[in-house]
């Protein structure tokens, strides 16, 4: 795959960097990032093991969170800003935040990306209940504010597969054969004066103020394939077989809990990754998380044959990063991942070295 880029330093150094001199604005998909939650901590590692707790006592530093209120809001916006000149028209984003500065991150985002552009608060369920001792109702949810570039954006609608319980409750049912199946009015409201939808079928018209749901010469069809059941009183309803239907539409609740043992503070469920990335993307996009932490993004991208950009400043996140891309397995389907690493430091320290020799040649000539 091409323009796979792993970036170590300041992302706002680094989007400057894909805007400027990869000539990437406006090539940008998707974009998922997971940026710290302003909880005024530090998040450690201690031989090798995460916690997911700020301001822990032991280990070493994974990264700082001691940006709050509205220096926090700021430092997001400026951000966001450069995320949104790399977006393509037909591209989204997806911020994962808490509950505590999450309503202010989207009136935030509201102005940087337009009000009419907000898609959906989702809410994510993040782990399993706690008991712990405070006023007020136990946290077990997050939130992901999700919003497109424009009103056209990618969209793969995705499906989740029907419970035993779904199935059973929507399709109850069955045919001769023990097919589950439900029924649903072949008819729907407004009225065609003229038109294939308002002419007789069997005899009859739709009912009035409505319409036939499709050509009387379908109607027809389904009807010799005994696909129409027709109630005692002569109303007819179109058959639908639950082993013909995809899935049940996803809704705004998603239950992706974190990892048990994660190797990086903010490490997050690779399903969750998976739904994002395949809804709003398409094979071939590139896909960006400024926020990379331990790779999740990048892996999930990569295995859906997507093209990626990860950037994290922490030394910790870049080794969780490499490793995790490193669990990818070479085989028929899928290739092990070619990717640049660019350390942003040394990219400022050629850009300090040519600088000093130009203000020397000018003060020799």
């Amino acid at each position: 795959m091409k323009n796979n880029i792993l970036l170590k330093g300041d992302n706002i150094k680094a989007l400057n960097l894909l805007l400027n001199e990869k000539n990437l604005k406006g090539k940008i998909d998707l974009i998922y990032i997971d940026p710290p939650f302003a909880t005024n901590g530090n998040f450690t590692i201690t031989d090798g093991r995460a916690t997911t707790i700020s301001n822990s006592k032991s280990g070493n530093v994974a990264y700082s969170d001691k940006l709050v209120g509205t220096e926090f809001i700021e430092f997001l916006r400026k951000r966001l800003v450069l995320l949104r000149d790399l977006l393509s028209e037909r591209g989204s984003i997806y911020l994962h935040i808490d509950y505590k500065i999450g309503h202010y991150v989207k009136i935030m985002m509201d102005e940087v990306f337009g009000i009419e552009n907000f898609r959906n608060d989702i809410t994510r369920i993040k782990c399993n209940p706690k008991n712990f001792k405070r006023l007020g109702f136990g946290n077990i949810k997050d939130l992901i504010l999700f919003y497109s570039k424009t009103s056209n954006p990618i969209w793969n609608e995705p499906k989740t597969r029907y419970t035993k319980e779904d199935i059973e409750k929507l399709f109850s049912k069955k045919d001769k054969n023990g097919r589950r199946y439900t029924t649903v009015p072949i008819h729907a409201p407004g009225e065609t004066v003229r038109g294939k939808s308002n002419q007789p079928f069997k005899g009859s018209l739709p009912p009035k103020g409505r319409h036939w749901r499709t050509d009387v010469e379908t109607l027809e069809q389904w009807d010799s394939a005994g696909l129409i059941e027709w109630s005692s009183n002569g109303n007819p309803r179109k058959i639908i077989f639950a082993d013909e239907r995809e899935g049940k539409r996803v809704q705004d609740i998603w239950e992706f809990k974190d990892p048990q043992y994660p190797t990086y503070p903010t490490e997050k469920n690779q399903g969750l990754l998976d739904l994002i990335i395949s809804t709003s993307s398409k094979k071939g996009s590139i896909v960006l998380d400024c926020f990379c932490g331990s790779g999740t993004t990048l892996k999930s991208a990569h295995l859906l044959e997507r093209n990626w950009i990860g950037i994290d400043k922490s030394d910790y996140a870049i080794e969780a990063t490499i490793n995790k891309l490193g669990t990818i397995s070479d085989d028929f389907f899928v290739e092990k991942p070619n990717f640049e690493i660019i350390n942003m430091s040394d990219i400022q320290n050629l850009v300090d070295h040519k600088t000093n020799r130009e203000e020397n040649i000018l003060m020799n000539s």
